[in-house]
């Protein structure tokens, strides 16, 4: 950096990830951070819970850190001998008043003997790497850099096309999947999507390169939305084997879930998004719109693609429905709990029952309460006909 700040360059890491609203202070996780000016060690001392401030100097300045990473959901970073994984609001830090400025990312390959055989997936920019590979990317600015999670393992490979753009599955984790089907599955869900939103069949997608990232875990199960890509975690007995298991629905379900953000968060949110504050709480009354119409439309579209029958899609509305029937519906309105989303682990030792129920359960039942199986209206709300998504 040609500019560093005068009285000492700062760095800083976001306390949250956007898609996953609560605050997770990431800087926790930072436990040892020293600095380097010109190749020589420079004071670096911690001004607030998350920034790092590096004295006045000369040159260009690294900053080093050493990052606890044990985390297996997809909102933080996990590496051991079988995968390497990280989001990217987890582990990099940005400099504070250069958010804007491109950025240039090296991912080195471990030299473990047990890691010979890794590839890298991420949808972040190649500037050098080839394709799958470690060595070098780049981001246009921080907000581009850290909306790309990267995986580095041996897994598994599945393409297909939609909506004129190539999408990627990259499969981690033991499994026994037929990942030939799951390409097929998910590319009849994408092109739904692109439809909805395109307005017409056969429409395209507003980016190049689409990326599914899947780990099959023994318990687990997560997803988290990105700008060209989506992380998923989940059993390894939901990929698709024989038939539609009810396991492989769930699966569909959240990878539909997933996709449909690309518009409903990624590119359709609230002022308050805009930009992101990552140093603390964003506040909006919008969630139970963004997640909870997002939910709606993630089993219909199973549906309607053909990939469930209607009998299978009333069920999943019964059990969406079920969820309302504790007294914590009354207790709260459904843009009132929006707010709740910060601070979900909080109320970890309330009694469930008496819970309002989540934003995206309330939000999402009130659309599921009648089955639309035309793309565009349905005959819920206050007359037939009624539109349920705009594009």
């Amino acid at each position: 950096m040609p500019d560093l700040h005068p009285a000492g360059q700062a760095f800083r890491l976001p306390t949250w990830t956007p898609g996953s609203y609560l605050i997770r202070e990431f800087a926790r996780h930072f436990v040892d951070v020293r600095a380097e000016c010109a190749g020589a060690p420079v004071a670096v001392r911690k001004t607030s819970r998350d920034v790092w401030q590096v004295a006045p100097c000369i040159g260009s300045v690294s900053l080093i850190a050493e990052v606890y990473a044990f985390d297996l959901s997809v909102r933080a970073a996990y590496p051991d001998q079988t995968r390497g994984y990280f989001n990217g609001p987890s582990v990099f830090v940005w400099l504070v008043e250069h958010e804007e400025r491109p950025c240039d990312v090296e991912i080195i390959a471990p030299m473990s003997d047990a890691c010979h055989n890794w590839r890298v997936a991420t949808s972040l920019p190649r500037s050098g790497a080839e394709p799958y590979g470690f060595g070098r990317y780049a981001a246009a600015n921080y907000d581009e850099l850290i909306d790309h999670p990267v995986e580095m393992s041996s897994f598994m490979l599945a393409h297909f096309e939609a909506g004129g753009a190539r999408h990627d599955i990259a499969v981690s984790g033991q499994h026994h999947g037929d990942l030939e089907r799951l390409a097929r599955d998910f590319a009849r869900l994408a092109q739904s999507q692109i439809d909805l939103f395109g307005g017409a069949p056969v429409s395209r997608v507003p980016f190049d390169y689409y990326r599914f990232q899947v780990l099959a875990a023994e318990a687990a199960r997560g997803g988290l939305e990105h700008r060209a890509s989506t992380s998923l975690v989940c059993k390894r007995d939901e990929l698709p084997q024989r038939g539609v298991s009810e396991e492989y629905r769930d699966l569909l379900g959240l990878a539909s879930h997933e996709y449909f953000l690309i518009w409903n968060v990624k590119r359709i949110k609230p002022a308050a998004f805009v930009p992101y504050d990552l140093t603390r709480e964003n506040y909006t009354a919008q969630l139970w719109a963004l997640e909870g119409i997002t939910s709606y439309y993630d089993d219909l579209t199973l549906v309607r693609c053909g990939l469930i029958g209607a009998s299978d899609y009333l069920e999943l509305v019964g059990r969406s429905m079920t969820t309302l029937r504790t007294p914590g519906r009354a207790k709260q309105r459904v843009a009132e709990s929006s707010f709740e989303a910060i601070a979900a682990e909080l109320s970890a030792s309330i009694s469930p029952r008496s819970l309002p129920i989540t934003f995206a359960a309330r939000a999402s039942c009130p659309w599921r309460s009648c089955y639309a199986p035309s793309p565009s209206t349905s005959t819920c709300g206050r007359g037939k006909g009624t539109k349920i998504a705009s594009t």
